[in-house]
């Protein structure tokens, strides 16, 4: 891949390597190639590997890596070398361990407390705004924000709306738009995203060994449920 790429460090004890700073499946998928690469060389100090959408941070104990690792130079300066390995020696694998989950979403207005004014600025009906966020299949390019947040692209061009100036309260599992990204709120939350429904699934449980529904690489496809199928969807118990 010919992808240009810089490496910097952020404070002493982290440091990342930039793909660019814009949505591309292929960069995404790079990034996440990356991240098994440095996972399977399992390099002494390396205490966490963060994906966000074109660009990959390494946060790292120093000491720990000074003392495990043959260092010749500064520990930056190793984990610059290690980077530009996992970059140039890294394969883009089409068969990954993603799946597709379907998540369940009611987009009646007591849920969707922007639906009419995204459908009103965007001059359609509320079917067809149904229709559009409910038809692809989303990628979920990054988790952030929130435990669980996840940001899923891309939206149909149609929905493409801004941020809210102001923050407001959010209830968990409101589903919202911003700029080209659908995601799901998994906490009560001030949030500035579009929100056009919401989903009875919980999507964060610190109580669960897997405490989020949604990982890096996992793609979704929302479905519509109506106002009582929400209130009798099935709740997880602890």
């Amino acid at each position: 891949m010919s992808q240009p790429y810089k490496i910097f460090p952020i404070g002493d004890a982290a440091a990342s390597i930039e793909l660019g700073s814009y949505i591309n499946e292929e960069v995404n998928a790079k990034v996440l190639a990356m991240r098994a690469w440095l996972s399977n060389h399992a390099i002494d100090g390396i205490k966490d590997i963060i994906v966000a959408y074109s660009s990959l941070t390494v946060y790292y104990d120093p000491i720990i890596m000074k003392k495990k690792n043959a260092i010749s130079e500064t520990v930056f300066g190793f984990i610059h070398q290690c980077l530009e390995m996992a970059f140039h020696e890294s394969v883009l694998n089409e068969e990954t361990e993603s799946k597709t989950i379907q998540i369940p979403v009611c987009y009646s207005n007591g849920f969707g407390m922007d639906i009419d004014f995204v459908c009103a600025q965007k001059n359609i009906s509320k079917q067809e705004l149904v229709h559009l966020h409910s038809s692809r299949i989303y990628k979920v390019y990054m988790i952030g924000f929130l435990p669980g947040f996840s940001y899923l692209g891309t939206i149909d061009e149609r929905l493409v709306m801004p941020r809210k100036q102001k923050p407001v309260m959010v209830e968990a599992g409101s589903v919202g738009i911003a700029a080209s990204q659908t995601g799901i709120y998994p906490l009560n939350s001030p949030g500035g995203w579009q929100i056009i429904g919401r989903t009875p699934l919980q999507m964060f449980n610190p109580n669960l060994e897997q405490p989020v529904v949604l990982n890096v690489g996992d793609h979704v496809k929302f479905y519509e449920i109506s106002k009582e199928e929400f209130e009798n969807y099935p709740v997880l118990v602890n």
